[in-house]
């Protein structure tokens, strides 16, 4: 049960990740095991033998898990995405709104009675919203062409790479919504799809992609671990913020497309794929509570 268990976190995280959205670290947070996870990346390069061996077989059930769902997103996702994108922004738009109280009430000992700190939810709002505002790439994803490497974009997809793992593996902005901003969404999930068709041009920019993941989990984990530890409160607050600026992020998402489209308003806004990503979020949850009761009979 508990392989099944970890297994299904990991692909519930893999599915958040893929899309701009809700991040992995958001579902890790909404299903329990947030703390865990951020512990075992930790230890796994811990002096502590037998820390090492508990995070490392932790860590692949999750990631067995993790890439099953990537890959059904990847061979999914990438069509649905340019065809239906205000249907599945406002889905995520729904994963957002309805996963914001969840997270209220699971750290609830650390927002009440410190509301000062609310300046770091502002400070997380407007860190998005900045980074919206000013995409590097531009209003189109069209002179991103990860096939034909540079070294200028090699170090951009490595860049890109580190700071969007660093938003996957925190309970807020998602990393995909940042690779959406950077240009980089739909290249890099297309890369990974035409890899599993075994068209290995696009492997080389996935590589440097991986490269930059890995670099960006070493230097993030143990700056979220002390935090999280010492200043809670601070991080929880600014983590909201973050998944409150990411809404405007993927308001904006349809200009980043390769034929740019208007960004999503209330005209286009789907009110039924809102729904479905809040039960999506509240079914989760009561996943989650359903799981801890088997657990623990």
């Amino acid at each position: 049960m508990k392989l099944i268990v970890e297994m299904f976190n990991g692909f519930c995280m893999a599915l958040a990740d893929s899309v701009p959205g809700v991040s992995g670290g958001t579902i890790a947070f909404i299903l329990g095991f947030y703390d865990k996870f951020i512990e075992s990346l930790n230890n796994i390069v811990s002096k502590d033998k037998e820390k090492r061996k508990t995070a490392l077989t932790f860590l692949i059930k999750l990631g067995i898990g993790w890439v099953i769902g990537m890959i059904l997103a990847a061979l999914v996702l990438t069509s649905l995405f340019e065809k239906e994108i205000y249907k599945i922004s406002s889905l995520f738009i729904g994963f957002i709104i309805f996963a914001i109280p969840l997270i209220i009430k699971e750290e609830k000992k650390s927002l009440k009675g410190k509301y000062q700190n609310i300046i770091f939810l502002i400070l997380g709002i407007i860190l998005v919203s900045l980074i919206t505002y000013f995409n590097p790439v531009g209003a189109s994803t069209k002179d991103v062409n990860i096939t034909n490497l540079n070294l200028g974009m090699a170090i951009y997809i490595f860049i890109c790479a580190m700071v969007a793992i660093s938003a996957m593996v925190l309970p807020g902005i998602s990393g995909s919504t940042l690779l959406l901003i950077f240009g980089l969404y739909i290249p890099i999930m297309t890369a990974v799809k035409e890899i599993i068709h075994l068209n290995f041009n696009y492997l080389l920019p996935i590589i440097i992609f991986g490269l930059g993941v890995i670099t960006g989990i070493i230097l993030i984990i143990r700056f979220i671990k002390i935090a999280l530890e010492k200043y809670r409160s601070h991080t929880i607050y600014m983590i909201l913020g973050l998944m409150i600026g990411s809404i405007y992020a993927i308001i904006m998402g349809p200009t980043t497309l390769d034929i740019p489209k208007e960004p999503m308003n209330l005209e286009n806004f789907n009110i039924i794929f809102f729904i479905v990503g809040g039960i999506v979020i509240l079914g989760l949850q009561k996943i989650k509570e359903n799981l801890e009761k088997k657990i623990n009979e």
